[in-house]
């Protein structure tokens, strides 16, 4: 799990990571793409979107309680999310300010508990677009 911080905290060379903390490049691939992949797995539990008449209406009334904002049952942004420039496609990721990134859209609900993710869109796409 160290490893996997480290790579997503500071996305630099893996080869450099693992220098770091004593493994090899190789090490911090296999370990970044498990974790990942695990929580992958499991996301569906952690993040999900109001579906029921009873979610809808319970997510209203906690934006009203805490917020004022009686209508809402989620907010959305898409921040960029600086990656490594991929091999592949790579100038797709460029962002308006010249970094690679991914496009993440995003939303929460009241209690800032993450409802829905999407991590594919490349950082050239436009938030209008997504």
């Amino acid at each position: 799990m160290k490893i996997c911080l480290r790579y997503l905290g500071d996305p630099g060379y893996q080869q450099g990571i693992g220098q770091e903390l004593g493994v090899s490049q190789a090490t911090v691939s296999r370990t970044v793409d498990r974790v990942l992949n695990s929580i992958d797995a499991q996301s569906n539990e952690w993040i999900k979107f109001p579906t029921t008449n009873h979610e809808l209406m319970e997510a209203k009334r906690v934006w009203q309680s805490m917020y004022k904002f009686p209508t809402a049952i989620n907010v959305i942004d898409c921040p960029h999310i600086e990656i490594l420039k991929p091999n592949r496609h790579g100038d797709e990721y460029i962002n308006r300010k010249g970094k690679p990134t991914l496009n993440v859209p995003a939303t929460c609900d009241a209690r800032e508990m993450f409802t829905s993710v999407d991590v594919s869109w490349p950082g050239s796409v436009h938030d209008s677009r997504i």
